[in-house]
């Protein structure tokens, strides 16, 4: 009888070679197809259509046969592929039958395989099995859960190579790398080190695994990076108190007085933030003067509380005698940190039908300035330092390099101050009377002037010092090069000062209006639009940014012969943080307009001028370069040069100081009636100074 060989690799390959050769038939056949199968007739005779039509009769029986041989290549293809499969099931459970066989009895005393790799660990932070005792590999560790080390990686026996370690979980270190086999193997790697948890430290990196009798040393792992520092978060104002009081309307035949609007109310425990002040009273007069009530102001707030809003002006319509409306409250000033001013009341309106006296729209109320921000930022998390590398083997072997240091986390910025509260637009005038000699004045009233920003006063947060990097390992005992050291990790960035809050923007000025022709001498004149708050000044400086890390040591080389291993870099120290921004100023409120029907005297408003920009604070200080690079190893007795030390640390450098805020715009002049130009313009807001430099 022959000998039968099967090898169910070549079986494999077989059945992929014939399922493309079949493929490539497939498509021959597929495109001979169309070109065959209608073949065209030579000449219109008889002849020439019987040829035609034999040829692709013969074409048409031959794509039949092709589509039967197809089929029957497929299912030869498929037997061969089941074929192959099941010899290397057979082979595979001869396999494990035999090393079953062989491992039975060490593993039932000593717990461990004679044969065959360790198993990597599954569960978080598992570590990895051992490998054979005579031959097989170390497994791998697993990966640690949160705060979790990762796990070690498996030893070898004899002969083989360590596992590697499971990286770190958050803020843990990673896990070790296993040893190499007792003759013959390398090390395994140490696993990175887990991201740091806030202000906390990176976990380190997990040492590499030494070798045997032969063999290189494991890479120590990368220490965990810091994690970057929160910013700065202003709280949110609590809930607002009870709204003031609005007084009922009043109407008559004399003189009528709308009543005030109540302030809101104060601020306590529980409703931190200023109620809104209560709008004021409409006054309606036949014959004699109306005036509107003011509005309220908006009431203080308590600690934790932002400011109130001023209520509305009332509204004045008088038929005869002038009529004024109400001004709106002030808005109060923020209190919580960073929280914004309240913003002012609107002015009420004045509206006359036959009369020859003023008619004035009431002023809106004042902005209230935002509250300043204390609210720093996070300093940033410290890099974890770098694993050492493992010792190469006794007697022939490299070591294994040291892991990199973590870099430092940045640090947080800080918040922003509270914007100003806007000012109340100012009421309109107007005047609606069908007698031409009717000689009154009507006026607009001015826009409440912004709150100013809050300040910025604290301070960015420092970047993280930057993580150690891992020693070199060293080399064999009679010959191998030391491993070089790990390079430190480079500090974080400072992060940026408070800035300045925004300055609130000034209220439009009240429009005055002619409905009818009046008499020539009378003038209408729209109201002056309101300031801009300033913006913010910041004093925020940036954060300091951090250190940087201290360069791992280079190995020792074998006492023979080898190279001593280089002395890692220290770390590169963190920028500083940008200063704080001054706020920007607020824009001025645009000037009324003024319109008359006739030839009359009419004057736009003037816009109201810009809030100045607020100061930038200066920037950080740069962190400080690592102390010095790591120190080179010796070289060999023998033969070998030492190794060359790291470079020392550079510095970070210092932080830009903070831009200072833009003025604000001044407000739009008011647009004249027919016979007069527009009113003057605004003033633009003065721009703020830039910050010093860090």
């Amino acid at each position: 009888m022959s000998l039968v060989i099967a090898t169910p690799q070549l079986l494999a390959t077989a059945a992929l070679d014939l399922a493309s050769i079949g493929s490539q038939v497939s498509a021959a056949n597929a495109a001979a197809a169309m070109p065959t199968t209608e073949v065209v007739a030579a000449a219109a005779d008889e002849v020439s259509a019987a040829i035609a039509g034999l040829f692709g009769a013969h074409a048409r029986q031959y794509q039949a046969l092709s589509v039967q041989v197809a089929a029957f290549h497929e299912q030869f293809v498929q037997a061969l592929t089941a074929a192959a499969g099941r010899y290397a099931s057979t082979e595979a459970a001869v396999e494990r039958s035999l090393l079953g066989a062989v491992n039975a009895p060490t593993e039932a005393l000593l717990g461990r395989p004679l044969i065959g790799n360790g198993a990597d660990g599954t569960a978080p932070g598992q570590p990895g099995a051992a490998g054979g005792l005579l031959f097989g590999n170390g497994g791998n560790g697993a990966a640690g859960g949160f705060g979790q080390t990762g796990g070690s990686g498996g030893a070898a026996g004899l002969i083989g190579n360590g596992g590697n370690g499971g990286a770190g979980g958050t803020g843990a270190a990673g896990g070790a790398g296993g040893n190499g086999g007792w003759l013959w193997g390398n090390g395994g790697n140490g696993g990175v080190g887990g991201t740091s948890v806030a202000a906390g430290i990176g976990g380190a990196g997990g040492n590499g695994g030494n070798a045997g009798l032969f063999g290189h040393g494991g890479a120590g792992g990368t220490g965990g990076a810091g994690l970057a520092g929160a910013n700065g978060v202003n709280p949110t104002p609590g809930p607002a108190a009870s709204t003031g009081d609005s007084p009922a309307d009043v109407s008559g035949i004399g003189d009528q007085t709308g009543g005030d609007g109540g302030t809101g109310g104060h601020g306590t425990a529980g409703t931190p933030t200023g109620g809104t002040g209560g709008d004021g009273a409409t006054a309606t007069a036949g014959s004699g003067k109306a005036t509107g009530g003011a509005g309220g102001d908006g009431g203080t707030a308590a600690a934790g509380g932002g400011g109130g809003n001023g209520g509305d002006g009332g509204v004045a319509q008088g038929d005869i005698a002038s009529a004024f409306g109400g001004d709106g409250g002030n808005g109060s000033d923020g209190v919580a940190a960073g929280s914004g001013g309240g913003s002012g009341g609107a002015g009420g309106g004045a509206f006359v039908h036959i009369a020859t006296a003023t008619s004035t729209g009431g002023s809106g109320g004042f902005g209230g300035n935002g509250a300043a921000s204390a609210a720093s930022g996070a300093d940033g998390g410290a890099g974890g330092a770098g694993g050492n590398g493992g010792a190469g083997g006794l007697l022939f072997g490299d070591g294994g390099n040291g892991g990199a240091g973590g870099a430092g986390g940045i640090g947080g910025d800080g918040a922003t101050g509270g914007p100003g509260g806007s000012g109340g637009n100012a009421g309109i005038a107007r005047f609606d009377s069908p007698d031409p000699e009717a000689e009154p004045d009507v006026v607009g009233g001015k826009g409440g002037d912004g709150g100013k920003g809050g300040s910025g006063l604290g301070v960015g947060g420092a970047g993280g010092t930057g993580g150690a990097g891992g020693n070199g390992g060293a080399g064999g005992l009679l010959f191998g090069n030391g491993g070089n050291g790990g390079n430190a990790g480079a500090g974080g960035d400072g992060g940026a000062g408070v800035a300045g809050g925004v300055g609130g923007n000034g209220g439009g000025g009240g429009t005055a209006t002619f409905h009818e022709d009046p008499v020539a001498g009378v003038w209408a004149v729209g109201g002056v639009g309101g300031d801009g708050g300033s913006g913010g000044s910041s004093l925020g400086v940036g954060g300091v940014g951090g250190a940087g890390g201290v360069g791992g040591k280079g190995g020792a080389s074998g006492m023979l012969i080898g190279n001593g291993g280089n002395g890692g870099s220290g770390g590169v120290g963190g920028a500083g943080g940008v200063g704080g921004a001054g706020g920007d100023g607020g824009n001025g409120g645009s000037g009324g307009n003024a319109s008359t029907f006739g030839d009359e005297n009419s004057i736009g408003g003037a816009g109201g001028t810009g809030g100045n920009g607020g100061n930038g604070a200066n920037g950080g200080n740069g962190g400080a370069g690592g102390i010095a690079g790591g120190a080179g190893g010796s070289g060999g007795f023998l033969s070998g040069a030492a190794g060359v030390s790291g470079a020392d640390g550079i510095g970070g450098a210092g932080g830009a100081g903070g831009a200072g805020g833009a003025g604000g715009s001044g407000g739009e002049a008011g647009a004249g009636g027919l016979t007069n130009g527009p009113g003057s313009p605004g003033v633009s807001g003065t721009e703020g100074m830039a910050g010093a430099p860090g």
